[in-house]
């Protein structure tokens, strides 16, 4: 069985440790990877102490990145947007509505957001109705949107106490907060 050797963590290293912990690995790992990449040091008493004020500024911004984080996952979680596609009597689309699709009609709602972000979990929608679809905010983060889905075909509801103007245009999008 190889010595070990004891390093100090300086930043977080997947399926190792966290900032500041305390680690035993292989002599040749840390000397050829860890040390190189500046991600550990030897674990000595002054380096410990460097690494403490670290990790304690480093879980600040961490605790500010997280409520940045959640902001954004509530204010998307409210947003509702709405598309106008052609489909049959039975609601099955004659194309879909994909990623890029709902990228769009959230830019259009006033959300920017990425089509690598948004989460098809069954893939593209390919019927008419309202649909819960996730979006990739960081990380293990996640949002839920609502793309309703309507068919041309439907008639277009129009506001309380206005006269019906037609159908509203495809890629139509609204923000309503839900209640």
């Amino acid at each position: 069985m190889a010595r070990q050797m004891e390093v100090l963590l300086r930043e977080h290293v997947e399926n190792l440790g966290r900032c500041g912990d305390v680690v035993s690995v292989a002599p040749g790992y840390a000397r050829n990877y860890l040390m190189p990449r500046k991600l550990a040091v030897a674990a000595t008493e002054e380096n410990k102490k460097q690494i403490v004020r670290r990790a304690a500024r480093m879980a600040a911004e961490e605790a500010a990145r997280a409520e940045e984080i959640q902001a954004a996952v509530e204010r998307l979680s409210g947003l509702v947007v709405t598309t106008i596609c052609k489909a049959d009597e039975g609601g099955h689309l004659y194309g879909s509505v994909n990623a890029a699709a709902v990228a769009e009609l959230c830019t259009a709602a006033g959300t920017s957001i990425e089509e690598k972000d948004v989460r098809l979990d069954d893939g593209p929608l390919k019927t008419v109705g309202e649909h819960r679809v996730r979006v990739h905010v960081h990380a293990d983060h996640f949002a839920a949107i609502t793309v309703i889905v309507k068919s041309d075909s439907e008639p277009a509801e129009a506001p309380a106490g206005s006269p019906s103007e037609g159908t509203p245009a495809e890629g139509t999008a609204e923000q309503t907060p839900e209640s």
